[in-house]
């Protein structure tokens, strides 16, 4: 029987998201669609940057270019969804949390593919996560296209995480360990207080 997407990412996840978070996207659509359509063109550049770094695995880079025209394509959705309540798109800085994470890589070989994999997967799965977590709070047709996006993102999950396993098998890495220190430092940051409201960023106030 197929897995629930949501059940596996809840499983790998250390903690959910906080209800004043939610709340907060309620009120604050045109931030949160913003930063969306922001973080949609950063997964993008992610998925070209390993195509441009590793271009050396054929399969990586295959599947990479498949994440990347589909992060692009959730970029056209979501400005669509900007367009129609008259949201102007403005660049968005990288949130504490994707820098967070990703100051936590290594920065020698072959530790520095691995870890770079297992952050891809652990973005992913947040973002899915709040996908589903934002579905019937948000107005409908928000809410329906969230809905469809935790199935295409939770295979970019699976695969990150695939790749991840298949580099620590290949060049006997810590995998596991490294995962642990990464998820850890994952859910310190969704559980702190954030000064400023973004996709994946912490609540304004706790619960």
């Amino acid at each position: 029987m197929k897995k629930n997407p949501i059940e596996e990412i809840n499983n790998f996840l250390k903690v959910s998201t906080p209800k004043s978070w939610a709340n907060e996207a309620r009120s604050r659509i045109s931030e949160l669609l913003n930063d969306h359509a922001n973080c949609e063109l950063k997964a993008a550049s992610t998925a070209m940057g390993f195509i441009y770094k590793y271009s050396s695995f054929d399969d990586l880079c295959h599947k990479m270019s498949r994440i990347a025209r589909e992060e692009l394509r959730h970029f056209e959705q979501v400005k669509a969804l900007m367009q129609k309540r008259n949201i102007t798109f403005e660049y968005v800085k990288p949130s504490r949390y994707a820098k967070t994470l990703r100051e936590a890589i290594r920065s020698n070989e072959p530790e520095r593919f691995m870890d770079s994999l297992i952050v891809g997967a652990i973005i992913e799965a947040r973002s899915c996560e709040r996908f589903y977590y934002l579905i019937g709070v948000l107005p409908n047709d928000i809410s329906d296209f969230y809905a469809r996006l935790v199935e295409s993102e939770s295979r970019h999950f699976l695969m990150y995480l695939g790749f991840a396993r298949a580099h620590n098998k290949e060049n006997s890495l810590d995998f596991k360990d490294k995962l642990d220190e990464l998820l850890k430092i994952e859910s310190e940051i969704i559980t702190r207080c954030d000064n400023n409201f973004g996709f994946h960023s912490g609540p304004l106030q706790l619960d």
